[in-house]
């Protein structure tokens, strides 16, 4: 008779301990994060000392991860004021970017996946950007076409924003989830 509510308890933990496991390694990029505004970096995730969450996003995304001497990835999925990225909306990325040999900027839809679109236009590099005078950018991601520094958005109501940066010369080693240094700010400024 003890014998099935036994049984019982141990199905329910193995399958609750199973879901919380692949929760948070489908939905997390590890807890080594730095914060920039609405940027969110894992500056370990390419290291011998990743943590066990990190490594387990890594191996399940099949990606390979920036070491931290390369560059380090930054992913934004709302503006600074906290709301989601949405690709209906007129969303800019205005400000100075760290110093680094080389930089990307790509929009993605929320899965990661570059978004199809007609101008085949998916992202900058340090050397395509359209600089203002005081060495700033200023990045409109809209579903409709606009002059200057324009990413197409494909109007998916979900997005999310990598700025990658290759060679920096910084460092994270007493980060411990503080703020990292200053990165553009991501403001959303018109939606439908």
């Amino acid at each position: 008779m003890r014998l099935l509510p036994l049984s019982l308890t141990l199905l329910v933990a193995a399958f609750l301990g199973l879901a919380v496991t692949w929760f948070a390694v489908s939905t997390s990029r590890g807890l080594d994060s730095v914060r920039s505004g609405a940027w969110v970096g894992w500056p370990r995730s390419g290291t011998v000392k990743a943590d066990p969450y990190a490594r387990a996003a890594v191996a399940r995304s099949g990606e390979l991860p920036l070491e931290l001497a390369d560059g380090l990835v930054f992913l934004a999925r709302e503006d600074d004021k906290g709301r989601p990225l949405d690709g209906r909306c007129e969303t800019r990325i205005v400000g100075i970017l760290p110093q680094a040999r080389l930089w990307t900027l790509t929009v993605m839809d929320d899965g990661g996946n570059l978004i199809a679109n007609d101008a085949r236009r998916y992202g900058f590099t340090s050397a395509e950007m359209i600089y203002d005078t005081d060495g700033a950018i200023d990045v409109r991601l809209s579903p409709r076409a606009r002059p200057g520094n324009w990413l197409p958005t494909g109007a998916r109501p979900r997005l999310q924003v990598a700025l990658r940066l290759y060679d920096a010369p910084f460092s994270f080693a007493s980060s411990g989830g503080h703020e990292a240094v200053p990165l553009p700010r991501i403001l959303q400024e018109a939606c439908p």
